[in-house]
């Protein structure tokens, strides 16, 4: 025969059977048998009634402590539209202008009006930082550029938005040219739209830097955007006789400024279709209106 210290007693009861679950699995941690069982209102952790008391400030100290813990929140990065648009423009007007300067279209040699040469940029010619973002020497550079620029311009865009994301872009490539022609002696030229696309790897970095409420992650973590952005630059921006290590290197450093400025705007901006429009728009008439002077200068 039973005596009632040896029937089961409730130590724990909830409306779910997780939490139970958890309770029991903490009781057998410290050699307290338990059960799981249900009742008329849930679930029930039931234990010996000679461990009870024990059984229920066990679990009550793990509850306390469990109340006082910091959740750790998994911010996810909200994703915007346009951004494959955005990298059909790009594709298109990068060829549709080395095709143009193939053919010296118009009667106008591309090249010679565009391309960025150091000494006319500080004499006042600003619109080269951005009309030579989009020469390149031959179908090689050219095909290059469309790779990695379509795929880092397809990330910014989904982070941005495709109108913001491309402003943004074109914004901080012609930084980097007059940043560039700022430190270079004055017969120094260049082209190519690589200065854009390392501008837009800075600006994924400086997005991923970005500080984010409930963020639990290490220091070595939070910085590790910043590491996997210097060693992308060093795998594909220091190769290649042409290559113009100082030109990627200032497309990288303003890509970072203006990509922690972009990651400031409120996320309402980024879900306008007004604002990314009107981005898209500015975008095509800095292009536009700097080979408009070009040809006409």
């Amino acid at each position: 025969m039973e005596t009632p210290s040896d029937q089961p007693v409730v130590a724990f009861e909830s409306s779910h059977r997780a939490p139970c679950q958890e309770v029991s699995l903490v009781l057998q941690a410290i050699g307290i048998s338990s059960e799981i069982a249900r009742d008329k209102n849930g679930w029930v952790v039931v234990v010996d009634a000679a461990r009870h008391s024990v059984a229920v400030d066990e679990i009550d100290d793990y509850l306390r402590d469990k109340s006082v813990e910091v959740p750790r929140v998994e911010s996810r990065v909200r994703l915007f539209g346009g951004a494959v648009v955005g990298v059909v423009f790009y594709v298109s007007i990068l060829v549709s202008v080395f095709v143009l300067d193939g053919i010296s279209a118009y009667g106008v040699s591309w090249s010679d009006v565009g391309h960025m040469r150091a000494g006319d940029v500080m004499s006042g010619q600003f619109y080269r930082t951005v009309t030579a973002l989009m020469l390149h020497a031959d179908a090689l550079h050219l095909m290059s550029n469309l790779a990695f620029g379509g795929f880092f311009g397809l990330l910014v865009g989904r982070i941005f938005g495709g109108g913001i994301a491309w402003l943004a872009i074109v914004v901080s490539g012609a930084m980097g040219n007059g940043l560039n022609a700022l430190l270079r002696e004055a017969g120094h030229t260049s082209i190519g739209a690589s200065t854009a696309v390392f501008a837009a790897l800075g600006i994924l970095v400086a997005h991923a830097l970005r500080p984010r409420a409930g963020d639990a992650s290490t220091r070595m973590q939070r910085w590790s955007p910043l590491i996997a952005g210097v060693l992308m630059f060093a795998f594909i921006g220091l190769e290649g006789e042409r290559t113009d290590v100082l030109a990627h290197t200032t497309g990288l450093v303003s890509g970072l400024v203006v990509g922690a400025l972009c990651s400031r705007l409120p996320e309402r901006m980024f879900a306008s279709e007004a604002a990314q429009f009107a981005a898209a728009g500015i975008t095509f008439a800095i292009i536009v209106l700097s080979w408009a002077i070009a040809a006409t200068g």
